[in-house]
């Protein structure tokens, strides 16, 4: 189960942000502290890191959006990421990805109306020789197929 976030507090954010100011390529850092500790990045610890490291908003929005693992809301109790690289799609990725998204109603970047689970797309997990493959809360699960899947997806609701 994914950690409860800390709700956002910009005192914290701040601290955090000037934290790792110092570093080269810092706001990488910052945005992946920021996630930790709230769950997600939004526009206002966006802004507030882009007035705190002097750069623009769009620059910092461009590295908020560029990379797919970076949340803009706070993701569900649960994160399911999918491996969507080759060899997973060789091994049958594709049937995985169909009956997933079926099952839980909701397509790649999506939370469950429940808020259970956030569902996300992931390009190599290293599981290559038994795809397909996915992680749950960040756990790694192979050969998704019969009763492996549908534990996956139970486990994933729960």
């Amino acid at each position: 189960m994914t950690p409860a976030p800390a709700p956002w507090d910009e005192a914290r954010a701040a601290q955090i942000i000037r934290a790792h100011a110092g570093l080269e390529g810092a706001l990488l850092p910052i945005f992946h502290a920021l996630q930790a500790e709230f769950g997600c990045i939004s526009d206002e610890a966006a802004a507030l890191a882009a007035e705190i490291l002097n750069i623009s908003r769009a620059e910092a929005h461009g590295v908020l959006t560029f990379y797919h693992d970076f949340r803009r809301s706070p993701p569900g109790r649960h994160v399911l990421k999918l491996c969507r690289a080759e060899a997973c799609q060789a091994r049958g990725a594709r049937t995985v990805e169909a009956r997933v998204t079926g099952e839980l109603g909701v397509g790649f970047g999506e939370t469950t109306s429940d808020a259970a689970v956030t569902l996300l797309p992931a390009y190599c997990l290293g599981l290559c020789a038994s795809g397909p493959a996915a992680l749950l809360d960040e756990r790694p699960v192979a050969r998704l197929e019969g009763e492996r899947l549908e534990r996956l997806i139970r486990d994933a609701r729960a």
